[in-house]
């Protein structure tokens, strides 16, 4: 639409359509209306929640994702945009399962082979990580063969996982069969990091993310960030974050698809003073303690909105101040305002905007 010129005249931002058909899809919607010509007044219809009804606001102008601001398109970087530590995706078995244990499978294994629990390691995924599932693998990176060779029940899944991937179509898997033992690709890291799950439900105001210790191996289906601190997790749980998230992330069905080179390396951070960030470190870790009085509660059950603590939603909400006056001395009344100012600072920091410049539209055949 940019790159001919086009300008959007008004627009609905997300909603769920309804109808009364029999077996109906959870479907949302946006609506735009366009031309080629300007307006003088356009306006934008914003949704509390998908199911809400919309208020309108006056916009100066309308950008791609649906707000009041300028016209910049958010694509995929390898790195940062702001000095903070890299993301990076979790480790990935590809190993038919063979390497991977429920906690019947680990009690079953250790039973025959009571040696291998020095090789069994936490697994997370985003299911897990969110739900609280235990979840298990045989973790054999530093494994001595001698000692791989006395644990026959192991040994047995190994041979598996060298049979699965020696089956494979991709030619990059067989050569893998090679080293049966090990995941194809380890990025565990070496220290205590941040997780941040792949996928997560579009009902929670916040996606949870959580510190995790290097013995937890993260599975291909979460983000790490090794040597994150809780400045960055009290930047990253705000609700500043989050706006920018539901705004440019992919999506799997409705659900938030996180990613590294669109969400997180794109993502416009704060500058703040001495004083503002140790108020965000204070503030991130009275959420941390919040959560840690409900140690029988999962993070989903923590982030529902029906079974949401008020202390950890008051807990969110200071949180949410100090993060919110790093960035500027005033508050936010809705999302749509939030993003409008993140997409302005977006700009600052690329110091470009869209990289094409508008060419007239092909006439008509």
């Amino acid at each position: 639409m940019f790159k001919h010129g086009l300008k959007i005249h008004f627009a609905h931002r997300t909603f769920q359509w309804s109808s009364e058909a029999r077996g109906k899809a959870a479907v949302h919607c946006v609506i735009i209306g366009f031309g080629l010509q300007d307006v003088a007044e356009k306006w934008l219809f914003d949704y509390d929640t998908p199911k809400s009804e919309p208020h309108a606001m006056k916009a100066a102008n309308i950008n791609p994702y649906l707000v009041d601001g300028p016209n910049v398109v958010v694509g995929k970087r390898s790195k940062p945009l702001c000095a903070v530590p890299e993301m990076r995706k979790g480790s990935q078995p590809t190993d038919g399962g063979h390497l991977l244990l429920t906690d019947a499978e680990r009690k079953e294994l250790l039973a025959l082979e009571p040696a291998a629990s020095r090789w069994i390691r936490p697994f997370l995924g985003s299911e897990e990580f969110i739900n609280g599932i235990n979840r298990w693998c045989l973790w054999l990176t530093d494994c001595p063969p001698e000692e791989l060779r006395r644990m026959p029940e192991v040994l047995q899944r190994v041979e598996a996982v060298r049979t699965m991937r020696l089956a494979s179509k991709k030619a990059a898997t067989r050569e893998w069969a090679m080293r049966p033992s090990i995941f194809t690709e380890d990025r565990q890291p070496d220290s205590n990091y941040l997780l941040i799950p792949s996928v997560s439900s579009e009902n929670r105001s916040y996606t949870p993310i959580g510190f995790m210790p290097p013995e937890v191996i993260a599975s291909n289906l979460v983000l790490t960030i090794p040597h994150a601190t809780t400045y960055h997790f009290g930047v990253l749980q705000s609700t500043m974050h989050m706006a920018w998230m539901r705004t440019v992330c992919g999506r799997l069905k409705s659900d938030y698809r996180y990613s590294a080179s669109i969400v997180y390396n794109n993502f416009p951070w704060p500058e703040p003073t001495d004083k503002q960030r140790a108020a965000i470190e204070t503030a991130a870790q009275a959420v941390l303690d919040t959560r840690a009085q409900f140690p029988a509660a999962t993070l989903a059950d923590l982030y529902d909105p029906l079974t949401m603590p008020p202390v950890l939603l008051k807990a969110h909400q200071q949180l949410d101040r100090a993060v919110d006056a790093a960035y500027v001395a005033k508050s936010f009344k809705t999302e749509a305002e939030r993003v409008a100012f993140l997409f302005t600072r977006y700009q600052q920091l690329i110091g470009k905007t869209v990289p094409c410049a508008p060419r007239p539209l092909s006439p008509p055949c």
